[in-house]
């Protein structure tokens, strides 16, 4: 994706039980990406490739996830992510950093602006799956505790699919785009935790924490974090319920609410242009602390 090879340096940090893979790129101030669901930073390798050139870009496996460890138990708690996220900056030679994050990922940004605030520069949170902040809240709850039911009770491929198809994401198009990120995962030296693993965590403990969760808005104003609320273009045109949750948060919060090219997941078969919109993003962050 980019002409020029681009130095990554990866290591790992142990912190609360579990080992946690991290990857490092480029020079310049820190920005540190969350995975998504299925907790992969690798997912992010075309962006933080382009934008290695002026940042320092730190991406990791989320615990229980891709090349990090699952030690049990395993209780998916979303300030443990936090902490999680701090400890990765940490261990990369940083106290604070810039910090983004995609669908639960952006969860996980909201509450680090929340319970870390010392750690977080600025936040952009992209689709996150907040429905407890739409009017028709109680219905979105009730399909994901359906989903996790179903992951129960019949698996949780079966809930995966259930989750893909009543959730409005453009699934052909995450397919394709994960396609480059499955063969780097066949293809790599590193121990991956299995698929079946991965869709257990996925469905079982991580589905209820990330859509239960609600902003603490109060908090997150009083604690001075720049906020940037994200959505992708494809979103916005089909008024996917995330994208509203997304408008009502930003009107919420009293902050931008920045259009990003692409799909949810376009970050992985748009990297150039999704690096130029979060590039931009950030210089306005930047413009902001420096002043």
């Amino acid at each position: 994706m980019t002409t020029n090879p681009v130095m990554i340096q990866s290591s790992r940090v142990t912190t609360e039980g579990d080992e946690l893979f991290y990857e490092v790129r480029g020079q310049g101030q820190p920005l540190l990406m969350i995975a998504p669901g299925g907790g992969d930073g690798w997912q992010y390798s075309f962006v933080a490739d382009i934008l290695a050139d002026e940042y320092k870009v730190i991406t990791y496996d989320r615990r229980a996830n891709a090349r990090s460890t699952m030690n049990v138990p395993q209780n998916f708690e979303i300030s443990q992510q936090s902490r999680d996220a701090v400890a990765v900056l940490r261990a990369a030679g940083e106290t604070s950093a810039f910090v983004f994050g995609n669908s639960s990922a952006a969860v996980i940004a909201l509450d680090m602006a929340k319970t870390q605030p010392q750690a977080v520069r600025a936040v952009v949170v992209h689709e996150a799956p907040i429905p407890r902040v739409l009017p028709n809240a109680r219905k979105w709850q009730r399909f994901f505790a359906g989903v996790y039911l179903t992951a129960f009770r019949f698996g949780s491929s079966l809930a995966a699919l259930q989750f893909m198809l009543g959730v409005e994401l453009p699934v052909r198009q995450l397919i394709k785009a994960t396609r480059d990120v499955n063969i780097h995962r066949e293809q790599s030296s590193e121990r991956y935790i299995s698929s079946k693993d991965s869709v257990d965590v996925l469905a079982k403990l991580e589905l209820l924490p990330v859509t239960n969760y609600l902003p603490d808005v109060e908090r997150i104003r009083q604690n001075g974090v720049r906020v940037f609320m994200a959505v992708g273009k494809c979103a916005l045109d089909k008024k996917t319920w995330y994208a509203q949750a997304a408008q009502i948060l930003a009107e919420q919060l009293g902050c931008e609410l920045v259009t990003f090219p692409g799909h949810h997941g376009s970050f992985m078969d748009m990297p150039a242009e999704w690096a130029a919109t979060l590039r931009s993003v950030l210089h306005k962050a930047e413009g902001v602390n420096q002043g």
